[in-house]
């Protein structure tokens, strides 16, 4: 089996837990406050089991963008930056997965991210698909039912794009819209 490198994969480990230091998300219980670091430790995991359930030729890709995936939406690191420590295809694929904040609106923003990630490699997909599974646990507890009714829509939605990418993960995405919150 074709494995990530580990050197690789401690370098884009550190290089997010510098910029999503301190950055915490809602839980499903009243007042609790994860560590963003969870997420991006889940979608990593995620990764991992989907590349060992059906390899792809460029596991490195996959996993350092899977690490990446929301550094430029959400911190102050820049596609420069990226570009510079990880080389233009591991950051074209983070910027493929960062929604453009200049759109109109989010369900523009999520056709537009979808449509760029559909001309990356397939290991940018499954980082997509990644992503969503590890989001469709409970939803915060602050969400109100038309959040959640959108959330699940987008979890369709970004399944329908991206499920000829990978058979095992595009599987797991489905159980997990399928399981959310209708």
């Amino acid at each position: 089996m074709n494995l990530w490198s580990p050197d690789l994969f401690q370098k884009a480990w550190r290089f997010a837990a510098r910029y999503h230091a301190g950055q915490t998300y809602g839980g499903a219980n009243e007042g609790e406050r994860i560590d963003y670091l969870v997420h991006i430790g889940s979608v990593a995991m995620e990764m991992a089991w989907g590349l060992a359930a059906l390899p792809l030729p460029n596991p490195d890709l996959a996993i350092q963008c899977a690490l990446l995936h929301d550094t430029l939406e959400d911190t102050a690191a820049t596609y420069d930056q990226l570009r510079a420590e990880f080389g233009g295809e591991v950051a074209d694929g983070v910027q493929a997965l960062t929604k453009n904040s200049e759109l109109p609106n989010k369900t523009t923003q999520m056709a537009d991210s979808l449509r760029r990630i559909q001309t990356q490699p397939y290991e940018v997909w499954l980082v997509k698909l990644a992503d969503r599974i590890s989001n469709l646990q409970a939803p915060p507890y602050y969400w109100d039912r038309t959040k959640i009714v959108v959330y699940r829509a987008e979890g369709q939605q970004i399944y329908d794009a991206l499920h000829p990418a990978h058979a095992p993960l595009a599987a797991r995405l489905a159980a997990k819209i399928a399981q959310y919150p209708p």
